[in-house]
């Protein structure tokens, strides 16, 4: 799949890893061989070796085959490509990546600086090589500039950027380097020689919380301004370092950028309804909700609709694959979801109340959920059914009754 500016999409079955026949899939499987080939032929961009950094970190083999086969199943591909996917992980320090951040909390960086015993997909992000990343480098000020511009000018057309943050287009706001060069301005210049654009988190895809109502900054995504370029949104607050690997490993085993929905996002991880993936969906069924905040639903937990919880509808993963090492996530803890991958989430969605437009009634009658409505219709089936026995029995007896106490018909007289 490719992506030409804003909405616009071109896509083959077999160009990505939307393949669905044994033949397309053995036809990407050839191609997949040949770009890795490719990139094992080519010279490393930096040093860091994956098996000896994977050693470093007190990962085994075992760990690193795990990762492997889950995350080819996460991009939808079968169990024949994880020896590739291996394989890909290990040339990822052949892609070149800048890394700009701009208005926001960095959350994203912070995501995967701060953890606590990285996961595989945290210690690929050392293995890509990264030639720009301004929260990671040792240089600053003039020195980081001239750095940035080394690698723009040796990568040109061949570099990733990863944009993080909103990009503030009101005149007055945020400026970037010693040349004091506007946000705006820099990721127009770096985009343009950029072979695809890769947008981390809400603030960056959509604009997130600076986009939100007053707007002062005239904040936007990268979308709203890039033109004519390859772009990915992976969003949410803050991505999931799982999804930006998938990503870029899909860049390096096929040379081409995942299928994508409508909104920019890889479908292998926006393609699911939090709603739909819940584990404390069989409560919204059952008609069970959490009413105020530390009541028995709560310790129970039940579902989090009526507290505000948006999952039914916001696509994500994060409910699948989860975060710290698949430890837990926001419904796991106790707190409903605020559509933080969707846009203009925090003008929308991020409160505490089911939203009034909605349209999710709650199912069964009444809104009392499946199961109570299965109940109820089950003991009012019983009772109507128990009602027509006792009907049925009581005619019988009566009228059975009465046709043994009739008397009976006199024979037919003989023909003389």
């Amino acid at each position: 799949m490719r992506i030409i500016g804003k909405g616009k999409v071109a896509s083959s079955s077999s160009q990505g890893i939307a393949a669905r026949t044994l033949q397309e899939y053995e036809a990407l499987r050839l191609r997949c061989e040949r770009r890795l080939r490719e990139l094992e032929a080519s010279k490393p961009l930096n040093q860091v070796n994956l098996p000896s950094l994977l050693r470093d970190r007190g990962m085994s083999r075992r760990s690193f085959l795990k990762w492997a086969s889950a995350t080819t199943a996460l991009l939808f591909l079968p169990a024949s490509f994880e020896k590739l996917v291996a394989r890909a992980a290990a040339v990822m320090n052949r892609v070149p990546v800048i890394w700009v951040e701009y208005q926001d909390c960095a959350g994203n960086s912070e995501a995967i600086l701060r953890a606590d015993g990285p996961t595989i997909d945290e210690l690929l992000l050392e293995v890509i090589s990264l030639e720009y990343q301004e929260t990671l480098m040792a240089p600053s000020g003039f020195q980081a500039e001239a750095q940035l511009k080394d690698a723009v000018e040796s990568f040109r057309g061949k570099y990733i950027l990863i944009v993080e943050g909103s990009i503030p287009t009101e005149e007055g706001f945020c400026f970037n380097g010693p040349r004091a060069e506007s946000f705006l301005e820099n990721l127009k210049r770096l985009s343009r020689d950029a072979l695809a654009v890769i947008a981390v988190g809400s603030c960056a895809s959509y604009g997130g919380i600076p986009a939100a109502s007053p707007n002062p900054t005239k904040a936007m995504g990268v979308w709203d301004i890039v033109k004519g370029k390859p772009i990915v949104n992976i969003p949410a607050c803050q991505m999931n370092p799982a999804n930006l690997i998938g990503v870029v490993l899909h860049f390096v085993l096929t040379g081409t950028l995942p299928e994508l929905d409508c909104l920019l996002r890889p479908k292998f991880a926006f393609g699911y309804r939090i709603h739909d993936n819940c584990e404390r969906r069989a409560h919204f069924d059952a008609g069970e909700y959490v009413e105020r905040w530390g009541d028995d639903g709560a310790r129970n937990n039940f579902c989090l609709y009526k507290m505000g919880c948006k999952g039914p509808m916001t696509f994500n993963n994060c409910s699948i694959i989860r975060y710290n090492d698949g430890t837990n996530w926001p419904i796991g803890v106790g707190r409903g979801c605020i559509g933080c991958s969707e846009p203009g989430f925090w003008d929308k969605y991020a409160y505490e109340r089911p939203m009034a437009g909605a349209n999710i009634p709650v199912p069964g009658l009444f809104d009392l959920g499946i199961e109570r409505s299965v109940d109820i219709l089950g003991v009012g089936l019983l009772t109507a059914a128990g009602a027509g026995i006792a009907i049925h029995a009581f005619l019988s007896a009566k009228y059975g009754k009465k046709s043994e106490e009739a008397p009976s018909a006199a024979p037919p007289k003989e023909k003389s």
